[in-house]
């Protein structure tokens, strides 16, 4: 009698540990669906969380799991046998993607710190041309003059050469080949009239190459607006042409007029009325090519304006306690109007980067 009772004690013992850890499971695995549902119940009018959701449940899954480890009726050295595999396996984890992930964190902070380029900036790094439109800890965001997004890890642009398109201005150019029968001095002043023409500051030219059937020169000048570079390096070469057929200077390689049964005579430039047509379109406008990087731009001058306000508030309010009785309301007065313009300012970037966030969604 007594060793059926110990044998129904270690029963009921072990049924009532198997009920436990099966417990413990499911109401785990209850937590974790009833946090999902909060995550997206939540999440449902604020648009962009899914990365952020998917992060949480993630960590709320692997505490989960511990749990279950430590919680089921297993003898101490298998559970700590459980433990060490699980450790085993996110120290490998860690150790396999921690270079790449921690090389990038590191590049990002580099370049916030150097500051080379900013939000808006025109680059070009191997292939790889158009405006910054986002500035990440492992990446950056770069919109091509195709209107398409490129993805950049920062380790990328820490280790490659980053050309910067200075805001202040940048030289544009364009190249052409004319025969030996023009002199140069001819060509020198028709490139500068195109240049000067489509508003190119301090225009200049150069002879790059004596070959063998032809001179090869550069016009080039400072193009201030730098936010219409595409743009002017269309209109350039444009005018290159019309300049050039203008001033009677035909483009055309003199091989060519060695194999052509033509007129001696005979030029190859467009009629007057041709030349007086409509000229070609430029490239797409800048708000519509770089559309992105306009309105990350433009919301990044925003913040930097908000705070320069809000420093401007603190110095304010920090005056109004040493001034005088009498000039106060005045002192008062341009607080007031501080106050109001930094939370019309703070509302129009609440609602730019809500809108940000939507479309990337």
């Amino acid at each position: 009698m007594e060793g059926f009772t110990q044998n129904l004690s270690q029963y009921l013992g072990d049924v009532g540990s198997i009920i436990r850890g099966t417990v413990l499971v499911l109401a785990i695995i209850l937590l974790l669906s009833l946090m999902n549902r909060l995550l997206e119940k939540f999440s449902a009018g604020a648009k962009g969380n899914k990365f952020r959701n998917q992060l949480i449940m993630f960590g709320a899954s692997f505490v989960g799991l511990l749990l279950i480890v430590l919680g089921l009726p297993i003898e101490p050295s298998t559970r700590g046998q459980l433990l060490s595999l699980i450790g085993i396996i996110v120290s490998a984890a860690i150790a396999l993607s921690s270079s790449t992930f921690i090389g990038n964190a590191m590049a990002g902070i580099m370049l916030k710190t150097v500051r080379n380029f900013r939000t808006g900036d025109f680059v070009k790094t191997d292939d790889v041309f158009g405006r910054i439109t986002e500035r990440g800890l492992f990446h950056t965001e770069i919109q091509t003059p195709d209107r398409d997004l490129t993805t950049l890890p920062n380790l990328y642009l820490a280790t490659k050469p980053v050309t910067v398109i200075r805001q202040s201005g940048t030289i544009i150019g364009a190249t052409v080949s004319l025969g030996y029968d023009v002199h140069h001095s001819q060509v020198e002043g028709i490139l500068l009239d195109a240049a000067s023409a489509i508003g190119l500051q301090d225009p200049f030219v150069q002879v790059l190459d004596l070959g063998d059937y032809s001179i090869v020169y550069r016009v080039a000048g400072l193009l201030t607006d730098t936010k219409q570079l595409i743009a002017y390096r269309s209109r350039l070469r444009a005018g290159m042409l019309d300049a050039l057929h203008n001033g009677g200077v035909e483009i055309v390689s003199p091989r060519f007029n060695n194999a052509r049964m033509l007129n001696v005579d005979q030029r190859f430039i467009p009629t007057a009325g041709e030349r007086q047509s409509a000229p070609a379109a430029d490239a797409p406008p800048v708000d519509v090519a770089f559309d992105k990087a306009e309105e990350a731009e433009d919301l990044e001058s925003r913040r930097r304006n908000l705070a320069k306000m809000v420093e401007s508030l603190k110095e304010l309010q920090k005056e109004a306690k040493s001034t005088p009785e009498d000039k106060k309301p005045a002192l008062e007065n341009r607080i007031g109007r501080l106050e109001h313009e930094i939370k019309v300012l703070k509302a129009a970037i609440d609602e730019a980067e809500a809108q940000e966030t939507k479309d990337e969604d």
